[in-house]
């Protein structure tokens, strides 16, 4: 696990380098993908389903990236992109491809579901963070 977590960071970081994040930026992004899959591979391991794990990555990763892009002054977008880099289902949607060239259609279909089903997970976590997030700050200038 711990392996998978450094491999996790190191992976958010390199995709921040492509993604132009400013290099002060940096060690924080690789935080929030490696939290993201912290989060993803301990509730696989807690026999929750990927679909529901995905989501709870996700929004778990969009929250962190709210914090931190408050905390350092930066658009959401620094944090939360390179974040989910750990959590998108490339290996699903390339098996799909594979299958869907080899013919193989009925296995094409579940694969390229199966990514679908975790990019619309990774895409709720996303929002309903964003939700629970402005909901909280209502809540603070309320009072």
């Amino acid at each position: 696990m711990f392996q998978q977590l450094v491999i996790s960071f190191l992976a958010t970081t390199a995709f921040a380098v492509i993604f132009s994040v400013p290099r002060s930026l940096l060690i924080a992004s690789g935080f929030v993908g490696m939290l993201g899959w912290g989060l993803y591979t301990g509730t696989t391991l807690l026999q929750l389903p990927s679909i529901p794990a995905n989501l709870i990555a996700a929004f778990g990763v969009s929250m962190l990236s709210q914090l931190l892009a408050r905390r350092y002054r930066a658009p959401v977008t620094v944090f939360a992109a390179s974040g989910i880099v750990p959590l998108v289902p490339g290996g699903q949607a390339f098996d799909a491809m594979r299958y869907f060239v080899e013919n193989n259609y009925n296995l094409a279909v579940q694969f390229a579901a199966k990514a679908f089903l975790l990019s619309g997970a990774i895409a709720m976590g996303l929002i309903l963070s964003e939700v629970f997030y402005q909901i909280i700050r209502r809540q603070r200038r309320a009072f």
